[in-house]
């Protein structure tokens, strides 16, 4: 190690000092999760279910005189079904080391500091999920819920080779990212106004945009995080095409570039009974994205006392879904490896 060597003479009259503060080498931008959860709404009943339209009403015609109409009843309404999931993580501590903690020379308070950790790290773990299929117990992700049936023939309880295209997101495999690209994919989803809000990508995909951008048109804005509830440290900026931020986000699928409309995408947070709503406030823990983990989802057991140890063990809980009411209206680019 560098740095000069001191002898006995030194160090056994010298206090070593600690930064008060603890720097994460770990954990990095989360920005899919933390968009959706920090505007949560509240889940009710066993399954939430939302009623969408798979077909239109063919029968009417122009008519003459005494012509026969037709009498019968045409079918257009189907229910897409969601499911909560569940996440736990436990934190435990020894009472020895709390102890020890708890004298006037601590640098961190050791309880806290676990507890706002395990907090991001399961925050991290979730934010994969998000990107993910929905497969076993997981949360859906975006892998299920903006997909064509290449990962997932079902969503919602519904098979999507029975109403396509209804249920079929756009995907286009696109080795080369080019505007003319994204333009058919951002056509291909939208119908008059009702148009993608948002894209979300690799921080390598939102490089290669960068290069396809003249000098002035490389405008940065800031795109807020969230309206309330799970707080990103210091909020972000983005890029932007056709109105849309461009948001990177490392836990993205690797070459994949999402292009959603916000308006049909939430997630329906479902708290732990029985347990207080999870507040974990970060004063202590520096790079990361996370400034604080709260939000309707998030649950704290609360502390509890094994019976054959000296110890204290809690669990986070997380429940809720994250769920599609228009996969159509959202669409991805795949494949993406270079401009």
């Amino acid at each position: 190690m560098a740095g000069v060597t001191f002898g006995n003479r030194l160090t056994t009259v010298t206090q070593d000092s600690y930064l008060p503060k603890l720097v994460d080498h770990v954990l990095n931008s989360n920005k899919l999760f933390t968009r959706f959860v920090g505007r949560a709404k509240r889940w009710s009943g066993e399954n939430m279910k939302f009623p969408i339209k798979i077909a239109k009403n063919t029968l009417g015609g122009s008519f003459s005189g005494y012509d026969t109409f037709s009498t019968s009843a045409v079918d257009t309404r189907r229910v897409l079904t969601y499911r909560p999931s569940f996440y736990e993580i436990p934190v435990s501590l020894p009472l020895d080391e709390v102890s020890v903690n708890a004298t006037e020379d601590r640098v961190l308070d050791l309880v806290r500091i676990e507890m706002t950790s395990t907090a991001q790290d399961a925050a991290d773990d979730l934010g994969t999920q998000f990107y993910g299929t929905g497969s076993g117990k997981n949360f859906n992700g975006l892998e299920l819920l903006v997909d064509d049936g290449t990962n997932s023939t079902t969503i919602g309880g519904l098979t999507r080779d029975d109403f396509t295209p209804v249920l079929d997101s756009t995907l286009t495999a696109s080795a080369t990212l080019t505007l003319a690209a994204m333009q058919t994919l951002y056509s291909n989803v939208r119908s008059g106004g009702v148009a993608p809000t948002a894209i979300f990508t690799t921080e390598a995909v939102n490089d290669l945009y960068i290069q396809l951008l003249n000098p002035q048109e490389r405008i940065m804005k800031d795109v807020s995080d969230m309206k309330n509830g799970m707080v990103g440290g210091t909020g972000f900026t983005a890029l932007s095409f056709m109105g849309m931020p461009i948001i990177p986000d490392e836990k993205a699928t690797s070459q994949v570039l999402y292009m959603v409309n916000e308006d049909y995408l939430d997630f329906y947070a479902l708290p732990m009974q029985m347990t207080e709503p999870a507040r974990f406030k970060n004063t202590d823990i520096q790079g990361n994205d996370y400034s604080s983990v709260m939000g309707l989802g998030f649950s704290w057991s609360g502390w509890i006392k094994p019976v054959n140890s000296a110890s204290i063990v809690g669990h986070i809980y997380f429940g809720g879904q994250f769920v599609q009411r228009n996969p159509k209206r959202s669409g991805k680019l795949t494949t993406v490896a270079s401009v």
